[in-house]
């Protein structure tokens, strides 16, 4: 079971930081600490961005299992 806490900590000190660097930026939308989804939502430059499922998918994902090993998927919304 993952917690919301856990995620929110890791998009604000990992994944967050290096998107801005970007020019983009994420917010985390829904956490279902049940079945491990995670809902986030891309934005700015990364929003509009046609690499965004790579980066959602090599960046975000990756990250936050790194941290959070029952995190089953992360789902753009």
């Amino acid at each position: 079971m993952i917690s919301k806490q856990q995620v929110l900590e890791v998009v604000e000190r990992e994944i967050k930081p290096m998107l801005l660097m970007e020019g983009g930026s994420i917010e985390v939308v829904d956490v279902n600490e049940k079945d491990g989804i995670v809902q986030v939502r891309l934005l700015g430059a990364c929003g509009t961005c046609p690499m965004s499922l790579i980066t959602l998918t090599a960046f975000v994902e990756r990250t936050l299992r790194s941290k959070i090993p029952d995190l089953k998927k992360v789902v753009p919304v």
